[in-house]
């Protein structure tokens, strides 16, 4: 079945219905042979911070080195998200297999009156992911109560009730006692139940299981909060009967800290984890929209606060920060207590009201009403993306702009930030068509070929207003007319320079906040035409490899001495290196990890001796230790082959003030048995290069200051690789330079080029990247490749 026909198949289930209990699902799974049994399970409930607590554990347990399964709800932007494996999304083609697997078990159930819901469908959708994928083990975030939720088909080997307050009372009952009761339903047989949860609540569980609690105080676990040591970090200390933990972690707050002693003991429980893995999979936490910051000039803050509880937490973090005045956009679902949030919420000098694009959203009277005591001056907008602007076109460097309310309004706030404009390279009609075919568009499209062509994602009133604004401009600009399977519409646009400035001018006195897109359109254009003072803003730059390793699978070992390294890097500069990268650990497949100290003691000293070279010295190293003793020899950059996954490489990035190359990888070292499956892996490549790079603004470094590599060969097949270089150019939509990282890798072997036989292909692909826009090629022979870079050079016009 067709993705696009899976997810209007899914999208059709109800959302709700009376029946309680599990057997619906368990008769789904029966009917797919029940995959749900291969695997053991981890259920979270709770009434706040189960999610951020399923991150946290599942983070803890890959870097234990598990393959780990998550189902967390609800998503961002994209249901996939709420299914991933080692934290990639399930693929499309998955969606698609299951839903024509799964459709004659829904029509038999439909006939028997006890049609699935939404949710039940894509818990089985997860379950059996995670059962054919074989996963270690699988971390499930309970959707409403425990007794009755689809989650509870499993017999989970350990679980969680992270804390009670009143919610759902409908269906769970009118008392915290009796949510607490139905939540306890999820312990696990013949184990204790982890919880945080106290008083009245942690009383009526006690009558239910045994328990091993968390908390900050008097409890068998006691997880507490410590100074921030950043804005976007705080420090916690965990300490159980015979264990304890002191870990950096990016989600602040007393609560959070309670959460990380929720999932620290899971884990324990799970496999035998030591503290050293604790701290590093804490710290390597990420959860979008939980109290996440994007900017602080003016401080800008997201954070999915869905009931008066999270309201308080939110009002309480926020009284941290030094700022001016307040903006507050605020959205919330119509189910909701809107006077108790308002209450919550912290004082604002503005207030902007807003819908989110979910029929659920709470009207704009039911808000005013709420907000009606404020003192603040309130404001109505029509989208999301329209009361976001105007905050922050109002608000000041020292202000801050709250964004909060249900998670619906953060998603498309967020969007602002993470949204891609995806230039294609079009240089003749049949690719111009080319690409518009992928958005679907109608085959009657005729048209000359456009200066610029972008690819990008827009709500529906969006989409079609800037259908109708390109139109009215003279340029172009399709749609997809299949269904849009992540609450986005593909769209291509086509025009000249002109066009698209015409089109930012128009759009300013617009009602439905696109200023930002189309201002990053401009930017990616105008970027083509700036030229800098690094040795990659005016051409392609040659970095030359320098493995001071024994085991590189090149090198071998020929510049482990430090006169051989001195020697190799004055006769790559000779031969036209504009950048030179030291590596002093092999990613190779099979290699072995050295340790930090033997890999400092590899790099400092020829660093050292380098030092006054006159072109950049970058460390190739996937740890902080190593890149800050690194850079404390000298050198002036970082090459992190890994991604940033040592979660402290951001920050000393970020404190050192150097260019940092960020890599999209899924093995380090390469491992050439795990197969990645992409469903455009452009595309996908782009996405999740796009958060690493958030990540690394968080911490302190300009966009200006990221190299992206999309990371030939980890995690990719030789065709994926190929295909990458070939598109080299859209990874322009991240507003970096681009690094590629090719020499004499095993994707040749595509063209029939042994390990001694890749110096031709390597030159090769050295010549098409730099056509396809690398702004840099690292490679072993600089004085064969600088040629193939001057030759392109020439044959474009700007030899000089």
């Amino acid at each position: 079945m067709d993705y696009h026909e899976a997810v209007d198949y899914l999208e059709s289930l109800n959302r709700s219905r009376p029946k309680l209990g599990t057997e619906t699902t368990a008769r789904m799974l029966s009917a797919l042979g029940d995959p749900h049994e291969r695997v053991d399970h981890v259920q979270i409930a709770g009434s706040n911070g189960k999610g951020s607590t399923a991150v946290m554990l599942e983070r803890i347990l890959r870097e234990a080195g598990l393959d780990v399964g998550l189902y967390t709800s609800p998503d961002l932007n994209d249901f996939r998200e709420r299914v991933r494996i080692n934290g990639r999304k399930v693929p499309k083609d998955r969606v698609g297999s299951f839903v024509e697997e799964i459709e004659p078990c829904i029509s038999r159930l439909r006939d028997e009156d006890d049609c699935p819901t939404y949710f039940e469908v894509l818990t089985v959708l997860a379950l059996q992911y995670f059962g054919t994928e074989d996963v270690d083990v699988a971390v499930l975030e309970v959707g409403i109560g425990g007794r009755h939720d689809a989650t509870s088909v499993v017999d989970p080997v350990a679980s969680a009730v992270t804390n009670v307050s009143l919610e759902h009372t409908d269906i769970l009952g009118e008392t915290v006692q009796e949510i607490a009761r139905d939540k306890a339903q999820v312990a696990p047989d013949g184990e204790r139940l982890v919880t945080s949860a106290d008083g009245e609540a942690l009383e009526a569980i006690r009558a239910e299981t045994d328990v091993l609690t968390v908390g900050d105080t008097e409890t068998d676990v006691v997880a507490r909060e410590g100074e921030m040591p950043s804005r976007i970090e705080t420090s916690v200390s965990i300490v159980g009967p015979d264990w304890d933990v002191a870990a950096n972690l990016p989600l602040p707050g007393k609560h959070q800290a309670t959460n990380a002693g929720v999932a620290a003991t899971l884990a324990r429980r799970v496999s035998d984890v030591d503290a050293p893995v604790i701290e590093r999979g804490l710290r390597s936490t990420h959860w979008p929209g939980r109290f996440e910051i994007l900017s602080t000039d003016p401080l800008v803050i997201l954070d999915g606060a869905h009931n008066p509880a999270a309201c308080r937490t939110v009002a309480d973090l926020l009284d941290r920060y030094e700022f001016d005045e307040t903006h507050l956009v605020f959205g919330a679902m119509t189910e909701k207590d809107h006077a108790e949030m308002s209450d919550a919420l912290p004082g604002a000098d503005v207030i902007r009201l807003c819908r989110p694009d979910v029929s659920r959203a709470a009207s704009f009277d039911a808000l005013s009403d709420a907000f009606a005591s404020r003192s603040a001056e309130i404001r109505r907008d029509e989208t999301v993306q329209t009361a976001v602007e105007r905050a922050l076109d109002a608000a000041d460097e020292d202000d801050c702009v709250l964004v909060t309310g249900s998670l619906y309004v953060v998603a498309e706030a967020r969007n602002r930030w993470t949204r891609l404009q995806i230039p294609k390279r079009v240089r003749t009609s049949d690719a111009a068509r080319s690409v518009l075919a992928e958005a679907s568009a109608d085959e009657e499209f005729v048209g000359d070929v456009a200066t610029h062509t972008f690819k990008t994602w827009l709500y529906d009133e969006q989409a079609e207003y800037l259908q109708r604004l390109m139109q009215r401009i003279g340029g172009t600009c399709v749609l997809s007319k299949a269904g849009s399977s992540d609450r986005h519409v593909p769209a291509v646009l086509s025009g000249t320079t002109a066009q698209y400035e015409r089109l930012s001018d128009a759009e300013r006195r617009g009602e439905l906040g696109l200023s930002h897109t189309l201002d990053r359109f401009r930017e990616t254009i105008d970027r083509e035409e700036t030229a800098g003072e690094r040795p990659w803003d005016a051409d392609t730059a040659v970095m030359g490899v320098l493995n001071v390793t024994p085991d590189s699978f090149h090198d071998g070992g020929r510049y482990g001495r430090v006169e051989d390294a001195v020697r190799r890097t004055r006769e790559m500069i000779s031969s036209g290196a504009d950048v030179v990268d030291i590596g002093g650990e092999s990613t190779r497949p099979g290699a072995e990890p050295v340790a930090v100290e033997e890999e400092i003691e590899r790099v400092v000293p020829v660093i050292e001796r380098i030092s006054d070279v006159e072109v950049p010295i970058s460390v190739d190293t996937r740890r902080a230790a190593v890149a800050d003793a690194a850079l404390d020899a000298g050198a002036d950059m970082i090459n992190d082959v890994s991604g940033l996954a040592d979660p402290e490489m951001r920050f000393v990035a970020a404190d050192h003030g150097v260019p940092t190359v960020i890599t999209h990888s899924v093995d380090t070292p390469v491992d050439p048995n795990h197969a990645v499956a992409y469903d455009d892996v452009v595309e996908d490549v782009v996405r999740e290069l796009n958060e690493r790079v958030l990540l690394a603004e968080k911490a302190g470094l300009n966009r200006e200051q990221i190299i992206v590599d999309p990371g030939l060969g980890f995690g990719k097949s030789a065709a994926d690789s190929f295909e990458l270089v070939d598109r080299l150019g859209e990874l322009r939509a991240l507003g970096c330079p681009i690094l590629i990282g090719h020499s004499h890798k095993s994707m040749f072997e595509r063209v029939d080029c042994s390990s001694t036989e890749r110096l031709p292909p390597t030159i090769a692909t050295t010549a098409i990247a730099a056509d396809r826009g690398a702004d840099v090629v690292r490679v072993h022979d600089v004085a064969e490749n600088a040629a193939a870079v001057r030759t392109r050079r020439a044959i474009s016009g700007t030899y000089d």
